[in-house]
């Protein structure tokens, strides 16, 4: 069986009207492409916040599903998430079919914060549900945000439940993963993040014998990403990969 993946390095910033039409953009790519499903960065709709606009952030997904639902390509949305049944906010990747169907959704697990007592962050902010799977077009996937994969060891005030692992054990045959990580000029951002980043990405691709497909949040457009996005197979290599500056997007074909 095989699923052409498409991913989009975008830039994601605070304003929703504008995230939307740069996902527009990338599920333009997306179908021209071939891709049967798309995968956009961490936070890539509301905005990288827990206090989010959540009235224009129903509005931005509601265009955005119906532009894909058109195109007929799949989503595998990064967004933050207000869910209406308990009010609580969720750092999401949101997995639709091409028909626009919602199969559900995974929340951050590895949430970000301090290292002190008390804990300081993300961690705070935002609620978090079960690893699971989903099922598309008889792919068993998973999702992951930025931090469940790498679990960086300056921000994780909490073990590391090795989550490529477990979805491994649970039948998944590739993970989408959604990064928006922070950088800066210096070298410990550049090169030392970068390269743990990499390496993660391509260690435990090995290790579960998963595809991995990522992405990060491509903004500001003159700095490298946090990460490395593209395709890793299976044995760790790089099946694509794009350049680490501004926009690009990618498609690739995956065996499953």
């Amino acid at each position: 069986m095989q699923l052409r993946v498409a991913g989009a390095q975008i830039p994601v910033v605070q304003d929703v009207s504008e995230n939307v039409q740069t996902i527009l953009r990338a599920i333009d790519f997306a179908a021209a492409d071939g891709a049967r499903i798309l995968l956009t960065p961490e936070g890539s709709l509301s905005g990288y916040t827990h206090e989010i606009d959540h009235a224009a952030t129903q509005a931005g997904l509601d265009q955005v599903l119906e532009h894909a639902r058109d195109r007929r390509v799949g989503l595998a949305l990064g967004t933050c998430f207000i869910e209406p049944h308990n009010g609580r906010c969720y750092n999401q990747l949101r997995f639709y079919d091409r028909s626009g169907a919602f199969l559900g959704f995974h929340a951050k697990i590895l949430r970000c914060g301090t290292m002190t007592d008390p804990l300081r962050g993300e961690i705070n902010h935002y609620a978090t549900v079960p690893l699971r799977t989903f099922s598309f077009e008889g792919t068993t996937a998973g999702g992951l945000i930025c931090n469940d994969l790498w679990g960086n060891p300056d921000c994780t005030p909490m073990p590391d439940p090795h989550l490529t692992q477990q979805l491994a054990r649970l039948g998944a045959k590739v993970i989408f993963h959604a990064v928006n990580g922070g950088r800066d000029d210096s070298d410990f951002s550049r090169v030392t993040v970068f390269h743990f980043h990499q390496s993660n990405l391509q260690m435990r691709a090995h290790a579960g014998g998963l595809w991995i497909v990522t992405v990060d949040n491509a903004s500001p457009l003159d700095k490298p990403c946090s990460a490395p996005c593209g395709v890793v197979a299976p044995d760790g290599s790089w099946a694509v990969r794009t350049s680490p500056v501004s926009e690009q997007f990618f498609a690739w074909t995956i065996d499953v």
